[in-house]
Order: structure tokens, then sequence, then C-alpha cells
């Protein structure tokens, strides 16, 4: 067994360092459709730049220029799905210079070209971006996952996949989507999970409540670092929902429509 190690949390720093950070992280939400420089964002933080970029990681998880442009392409998600402004403008509206340039790294991140998504989410709920089929050439090992949540939580459709980064982004080398019925922990396997170093992540919605199902917002979520994996020993993580914080990077993944579906199977019948 291989342990995780959990994200760095907010309660790594005192109070104050950690609202630097925020003040930063606001100022690449306003700021997003300009050039945003690392000394830009320290000055914002009342840090220097050295303890800034560090301190920053630390509590993300990201640097902030992995977290502006995670930023950029989760307001271009939501400009495809809440306008009709084409590719182009959107491009330009999210920071981009090159239109080749975001259609290439929206692909990378979401899973699929701006195009394909809009018209996803136009026509059903999004599908879910099949696992990368190259890193599955040789057997990896099963992941064993409980997942616990906050207390009171019940009716969440929970998304736990096995990732390259720490932005859940691009297609999982493993995934899952268990539905709870009440606030127990759940456990699932992830089969045939590659050797290396991953990212576990685990995001939950409730669901849909009559308000419009492409505004809602994820509500929980948990990430479980630099988790290694063999080839012998089965893995074991355990996940433990919170409520997403503004220190949290914007989820990139095409998820599918969590809140929109209804509840299907019981729990142990899909855990294995």
């Amino acid at each position: 067994m291989t342990a995780a190690r959990r994200r760095a949390v907010p309660e790594a720093h005192d109070g104050a360092t950690h609202a630097c950070i925020e003040r930063a992280i606001d100022h690449i939400w306003e700021r997003y459709s300009e050039p945003v420089s690392l000394d830009e964002l320290s000055k914002s933080a009342l840090l220097s730049r050295f303890h800034f970029a560090r301190t920053f990681r630390d509590i993300t998880g990201v640097t902030p220029g992995r977290f502006l442009s995670a930023v950029r392409i989760h307001q271009a998600k939501r400009m495809l799905i809440n306008t009709s402004r084409t590719i182009t403008d959107i491009s330009s509206a999210v920071g981009y210079q090159s239109l080749g340039s975001f259609t290439n790294y929206f692909t990378q991140s979401v899973g699929m070209p701006p195009s394909q998504f809009r018209h996803l989410v136009e026509g059903a709920a999004l599908n879910l971006p099949p696992p990368e089929r190259h890193l599955h050439a040789a057997r990896g090992t099963a992941a064993a996952v409980t997942i616990s949540f906050p207390r009171g939580c019940s009716g969440l459709r929970v998304y736990v996949g096995i990732f390259p980064s720490p932005i859940l982004q691009s297609p999982p080398v493993a995934a899952k989507i268990i539905d709870a019925a009440d606030d127990h922990p759940l456990r699932c396997v992830l089969p045939n999970v590659p050797p290396g170093t991953w990212f576990v992540h685990a995001v939950a919605a409730a669901r849909a409540t009559g308000l419009d199902r492409r505004t809602h917002q994820l509500l929980f979520v948990d990430r479980r670092d630099a988790v290694a994996v063999g080839t012998r020993a089965a893995l074991r993580v355990s996940m433990h929902l919170r409520p997403r914080e503004r220190t949290d990077p914007p989820i990139l993944l095409a998820l599918p429509d969590l809140r929109a579906l209804p509840l299907s199977r019981p729990v142990a019948d899909q855990a294995g």
C-alpha cells in the first residue's frame, strides 16, 4: 500500500498570508482577459515575488501561471455555454492572442475542442472523456478509494478520477461516477491504474433543484497529491470532500452533468 499525500491546505499558513493569496486570486479572476505578470500578482498580494510564488503554490497546489490559465479556460467554457459569441471572439476575450493556441490548450485541458464542447452542452449532458488508452499498455494495480462527506450531506453524485495533473483537466487514467444516497462514506475500486505518480480528484454535486442546470457549480471537492502507484501492492486512498474554496483551481474537464441525472443503483452495486 502506498500512502497518498494531502494537498497543501490553507491551514498550513496564517490567516493574513491566506488573505494575501486570495487577493491575488481575486486579481486573476478580475483581469484574466489581460496580460497578467507574476510581479503584478505579487504586488496585489503585498508579498515579495519569491515569497508569493512559493506561498501561492503551497496553498493552491499549482503555480500562479497555471491558475491563471485554468481561469481563462474556465471562463471560456462559461462563454461557450451561455453566449453565442464565436470561438475566435471567446479566445480573445479570455486573453489568448492566437486562436490556434487557445484551441490546442482548451482541447488538452477539457478533453475536446471548443466547438465540440459547445455542441454537447447544447444537445445533451456532457460525455465523460475516456481514459488515456496508451497509459494502459501494461496492466496496472487497483486503487481502492474511500470518500467521506461533510455532515448532513445526502443525495450527492460523486466523480472520482486519477489524473496526471493537480488541476482537474485532460482525460483521466481511471475514473468512476458513484451515487450517494446518504452521508455515509462511499467505497469504490478503480482498476488497472498504471504505474506512476498521480493526483486523485473527487468532486460532488447535489441533484438539480429546478434552476438552469448549466449554471450550477460543483459543491464539494478533494484531492490527493503525489500518489505513487507501483505494479504490485494495491493502492488505498481516503478522500474527505469539503466545500469548494476560492483557492481551489477551476475544474476544466468536461465532466458529465452530475446534477441533472437521477440517482441510479445503490452504491454497493457500483463499488467494484
